[in-house]
């Protein structure tokens, strides 16, 4: 069947307008707009995501550093007693310390045995002379020493980041500090100084500060030192905040201490009472008293009662010690 003349033109002016629909974006420039808008935004986001890579290659750099960092010190957990005897700042050897150790020892048994005259007394006054009485020393002094050490580092920091600031190399600012500084942190920076000048690093050497000076601000700042050898950065900056962290936590103990004085003293009081009650009834009435260790039941009832004393002792001491 022969198609109208109207319907014929119909479709030849659809398919003209198709036709036209198609080809017009090229004619008229758009397509050429859109491809160069579509190569600006590729260009801007390679521009933007390679800042973004290298950003994610350092925090990984980081974030392995500071991996190595704690596998290395949680194997650095086990300190000898060399080390111990270089924490509590002594300068001793092993033969002096077991000499040390050994004079304790007699000392302490020739005293319980001219008080009590008892063998078992007198073996466990020596063996608390040659195990116990030494090494609460050194863990005394070695506390000590730490307390010194924090008090002081704060501004020793605060001399490297003005030093680096201006322009001076890590190295001289820590013998700047190794010089000038207060102890226990001048004897310390130079140790610092002396294991560089045996072929260790910087970093190595830093690292290194926290096992003669166990508490966290040498641990960090050795932390700092490696994470900024390895991965660079503002060093000035980074100490000035880690300054900025170590006096934030002296503050903070500061405070912790003033809170808690008053359960310390309570605590105290408390733990002392049961000695100064049972003192003054022996003095008022030593019969009455005495009872408690010379019959059976009575010596039960004191090992009973010092052993409750004890859990009590340390159920108020665990409550009033914050660790932050």
């Amino acid at each position: 069947m022969a198609l109208s003349p109207l319907l014929i033109g119909l479709l030849a002016a659809i398919s003209l307008g198709g036709i036209a629909f198609v080809i017009m974006p090229y004619l008229s420039g758009e397509v050429r707009v859109e491809r160069r808008h579509d190569q600006f935004i590729n260009r801007n986001t390679r521009e933007v995501s390679a800042p973004q890579r290298s950003a994610g290659n350092r925090r990984e750099q980081v974030a392995q550093t500071l991996k190595d960092l704690e596998e290395r010190q949680a194997a650095k957990n086990k300190v000898d007693l060399p080390t111990r005897i270089a924490q509590a700042g002594l300068r001793w050897t092993r033969r002096q310390y077991y000499i040390t150790s050994g004079v304790f020892a007699l000392v302490l048994a020739l005293v319980a045995l001219l008080v009590t005259g008892n063998l078992f007394v007198v073996v466990g006054a020596m063996l608390v002379g040659a195990l116990g009485l030494p090494r609460w020393l050194l863990i005394y002094l070695t506390k000590r020493r730490s307390k010194k050490f924090v008090d002081e580092f704060a501004n020793a920091v605060d001399v490297v980041v003005r030093g680096v600031r201006s322009g001076l190399p890590l190295g001289d600012c820590i013998r700047i500090v190794a010089t000038e500084a207060a102890e226990p942190v001048k004897s310390e920076f130079r140790h610092i100084i002396e294991s560089q000048s045996l072929g260790l690093s910087i970093a190595e050497a830093c690292e290194r500060l926290y096992q003669r000076v166990p508490v966290t601000e040498a641990n960090f700042f050795g932390i700092v030192i490696a994470i900024q050898q390895k991965a660079g950065g503002n060093l000035g900056e980074t100490l000035a905040n880690f300054s900025r962290v170590i006096r934030e936590r002296r503050k903070m103990a500061g405070k912790i201490q003033a809170m808690s004085m008053e359960a310390k003293a309570s605590a105290g009081i408390i733990a002392c009472l049961p000695f100064g009650v049972a003192l003054l009834v022996y003095l008022s009435s030593p019969d009455y008293i005495s009872l408690l260790w010379q019959t059976f039941h009575g010596k039960v009832s004191l090992m009973a009662a010092g052993l409750w004393m004890g859990v009590g002792v340390l159920v108020m001491r665990k409550m009033i010690h914050f660790d932050f």
